[in-house]
């Protein structure tokens, strides 16, 4: 591991778990990276460790070893990870049946890394809707929504790539009270934005597994529903996921009501439709049950329109009768 940060970030194959990413130090050189990294900082969180006989440090004696801790990040799914010296050897959301591993191995990248080639994309998707996206795109290529409440702002969904340009753009328009997520698919970098931002992480508890970076701000909920500040709820679904949720916005859609589904609604190119999936990329079906139960999920809210987790994956009007429709032509096909 280096000592001093690198000239250019390493490409993401280069990060592999059989890179050393420690040195064990003398302690005149140990105490003048102290300095360095104290002055002059870094975004490697900085640990010291003491070992008897550090490896390769030719004293055979106890002796302090820095190691540099990452969070690294997931480069399929867009996860990031707690702390550690080595990048995870597994990612178990992509080695799940609903996502996938790399067709060339398992790949890992830090925050520090994506800074060299990509920003993100910032613009309104509705009235008092925010959508931010990376660019290139990143891992599964979501985009997330600040939805611009009275009683502070909510992000729904959310992606890894965080930079000053984002955070000041997201700051301007009243920060972020709180983030709630569909799924573990867009768990993403969420612990980064909510220390950013100093906001709460809400997550269906039914999917609490699924944490790989756990933080004192990820509240866990329970039961069908959750109701949050100016009328905004949180509804358990399932589908996707078994704690796949979606949000409920009745000041959406110029008060006709609105929903923010992430895919566990999922819009399609036909925007008179959406569809359901167990798995999105391994094409995999859920059952009559799991539709009956979202729409049932769904029944008591009003709403005009469906906010996707895509880039203008919206259905604009008539979206409540888009989503009967749907589930109608879909359980006539599986039934088959």
């Amino acid at each position: 591991m280096y000592l001093l940060p690198p000239a250019k970030p390493a490409p993401l194959a280069e990060v592999s778990p059989a890179a050393p990413r420690f040195h064990s130090l003398p302690f005149a050189i140990k105490n003048v990276a102290l300095c360095f990294f104290l002055n002059f900082g870094s975004d490697l969180s900085f640990r010291e460790r003491r070992y008897e006989s550090c490896v390769g440090n030719g004293f055979g004696a106890e002796t302090n070893c820095f190691f540099f801790m990452e969070n690294f990040v997931c480069v399929q799914c867009g996860t990031q990870f707690a702390e550690t010296v080595e990048p995870p050897a597994h990612c178990p959301i992509c080695e799940d049946e609903r996502q996938y591993v790399r067709h060339s191995g398992q790949q890992w990248t830090t925050l520090q890394r994506l800074q060299a080639d990509r920003h993100n994309r910032i613009e309104d998707e509705a009235a008092r809707l925010l959508g931010t996206g990376t660019e290139p795109e990143f891992a599964i290529g979501q985009r997330a929504l600040l939805l611009q409440s009275p009683a502070g702002n909510l992000l729904w969904d959310c992606i890894t790539f965080l930079d000053d340009q984002t955070t000041a753009e997201i700051q301007a328009r009243g920060g972020i009270r709180a983030i709630a997520i569909s799924h573990p698919h867009y768990y993403s970098a969420m612990v980064e934005w909510a220390e950013r931002f100093d906001a709460q992480i809400f997550l269906h508890a039914a999917d609490r597994k699924w944490v790989m970076r756990k933080n004192r701000r990820i509240e866990f909920w329970e039961g069908t529903t959750l109701s949050l500040w100016d009328d905004l709820s949180l509804i358990n679904s399932g589908g996707h996921f078994e704690g796949g949720a979606v949000l409920h916005w009745p000041a959406g859609a110029n008060g006709k009501g609105a929903l923010l589904t992430g895919d566990i609604i999922q819009v399609v190119q036909d925007r008179r439709y959406v569809s359901f999936m167990r798995s999105y990329p391994n094409l995999i079906p859920l059952g009559p049950t799991a539709i009956e139960r979202i729409l049932q999920s769904i029944e008591p809210f009003g709403f005009e329109q469906i906010y996707g987790a895509w880039w203008k994956a919206n259905v604009l009007a008539d979206a409540k009768a888009a989503v009967t429709r749907s589930a109608e032509r879909y359980l006539r096909w599986i039934s088959h």
